[in-house]
């Protein structure tokens, strides 16, 4: 018989939940593309459209394992958000700024 959840997390410990909520934070951060445009609310057909490219090369660009950033930042804008670019190191993280002009000037040059 299948339970709710809220049954089994009220025999939990405070740490079992702790963990627990960190595991989900941790599931919700990461997620593949297909997932993220998903819960965007945007099919590969509306991506397409603000991308201004047919949905077949939507299929192609979710599948890709390596991409440029330029094409990255233009999906997630397209998306409703921004790309911002992290190196994470032991003594702290710096953001990386040296990519925030490489689809104007690519643009620029076009």
């Amino acid at each position: 018989m299948a339970r709710k959840f809220s049954e089994l997390e009220a025999k939990m410990s405070p740490e079992a939940i702790a963990r627990s909520d960190a595991r989900y934070r941790e599931m919700v951060a990461e997620m593949p593309w297909h997932e993220l445009r998903r819960a965007r609310g945007l099919s590969q057909e509306m991506l397409a459209k603000r991308l201004r490219i047919k949905q077949p090369n939507v299929a192609k660009l979710e599948k890709r394992t390596d991409i440029y950033i330029s094409t990255l930042r233009a999906t997630i804008e397209a998306m409703g958000g921004t790309l911002d670019i992290f190196a994470h190191f032991p003594d702290g993280t710096v953001k990386i700024t040296s990519f925030s002009s490489i689809g104007e000037n690519e643009a620029a040059t076009s």
